[in-house]
């Protein structure tokens, strides 16, 4: 039946799908505004919604709005990777559940995809301000049940990963998506739990980024990939992300610019930036005494 709709009407019942994933409910009122359409178009659309999926949803009359149901299963195919993307820069319009438009652009292959119901728990759990129990495998203890208390979801530049409080070791960490499975929402966050209260999350650092100069032999062109003036990049950024930005961009961390390479072509000028930082165990030559996670 889907395949008979009009494209619109489709985008507009995959953005009801999209919703009921990721956030959990929906108001009539949230189509009608984002996609201008009459209050007789929108009750319409939600009637043919639940025609085609009705273990999808259930209507609370008091709040006036559309609840997911445990029995929930995604009546469009959700791509994990571009529905991550959109939820980063706040995007929810349905169209890659409908197929949209494919431009002839290339990114290096992603060989880590989370599960898309692993991403819609995290979501609805970040947006509902719930508590998640989740079974986690690590590095260095393994799997087990964990719970945590999620509050952003990060691109790092080679996977995606949840900041959460950790309940288990009561602070905060940074769980890969793809290493969690069997998601549960559970109760909500307690004092302290929240993102206010994760101290590294919140400070921001200045790191000054310069042409190496050992490793580069004409820095103008480094200037100019990165756009620096006067030889110089200054960016400011949470202190729980300055190892992956360093590691992505291959920074040379030690004091005196001693890695050698052509992959390493800037240089962190302020190195001491970084100091009373946790999580820089994989900067690029910075020492760190960190514990695996």
């Amino acid at each position: 039946m889907l395949e008979k709709l009009a494209f619109s009407q489709k985008q507009r019942l995959a953005y009801i799908d999209f919703c009921l994933l990721f956030k959990g409910s929906i108001y009539r009122q949230d189509l009608i505004k984002r996609f201008e359409v009459g209050l007789s178009a929108g009750s319409r659309d939600f009637n043919l919604y639940k025609e085609l999926a009705p273990q999808n949803l259930e209507y609370d009359v008091k709040q006036k709005r559309y609840f997911q149901t445990s029995e929930f299963k995604p009546l469009f195919d959700h791509d994990a990777k571009r529905s991550l993307i959109k939820l980063a820069n706040d995007i929810s319009d349905g169209f890659d559940a409908i197929g949209d438009l494919h431009f002839p652009v290339e990114a290096p292959s992603s060989l880590n995809v989370p599960d898309i119901s692993v991403v819609a728990k995290t979501v609805q759990a970040i947006l509902n301000e719930r508590a998640l129990e989740i079974n986690y495998t690590s590095l260095s203890s393994g799997s087990g049940k964990r719970e945590i208390v999620p509050h952003s979801i990060v691109d790092n530049g080679m996977r995606w990963h949840v900041r959460a409080f950790d309940r288990k070791t009561e602070s905060f960490r940074d769980f890969v998506l793809t290493r969690i499975s069997n998601v549960k929402l559970i109760g909500n966050y307690e004092f302290g739990e929240d993102s206010n209260s994760d101290t590294e999350w919140q400070r921001m650092i200045s790191l000054q980024l310069v042409p190496h100069p050992n490793n580069v032999k004409f820095p103008k062109a480094i200037e100019m990939d990165y756009d620096m003036k006067n030889g110089l990049l200054t960016i400011d950024v949470r202190a729980a992300m300055a190892g992956y930005l360093l590691r992505r961009w291959n920074v040379d961390c030690t004091e005196e610019a001693t890695l050698n390479g052509p992959e390493y072509q800037l240089w962190l000028r302020n190195r001491t930036s970084l100091m009373n930082t946790s999580n820089l165990a994989i900067a690029p030559g910075y020492e760190n005494n960190s514990p695996a996670r």
